[in-house]
């Protein structure tokens, strides 16, 4: 199913009836797809076969702090 930005305003329970029911609605900005709703189901069955989800494409980085410390650090902001 494809809505347009517009739409998404107006009827967002009408939208999320359709993902509830398992439908995957593509949001559309000016005839160009801009984002996808998806069930949560389909979802959790796209993450990484590894198991650490989107943060598993640096799982294989050596010399990194883990995402936790790295998120903390750039939440501090600057330091002057």
């Amino acid at each position: 199913m494809e809505v347009s930005t517009k739409e998404l305003r107006v009827q967002p329970g009408r939208i999320i009836d359709q993902v509830v029911h398992g439908e995957e609605v593509t949001v559309t900005f000016r005839g160009k797809a801009l984002a996808r709703i998806v069930p949560i189901r389909i979802a959790e069955s796209a993450q990484l076969d590894d198991g650490h989800g989107i943060f598993g494409m640096w799982a294989d980085v050596v010399g990194q702090d883990s995402v936790d410390s790295t998120i903390r650090t750039i939440r501090k902001g600057r330091q002057y």
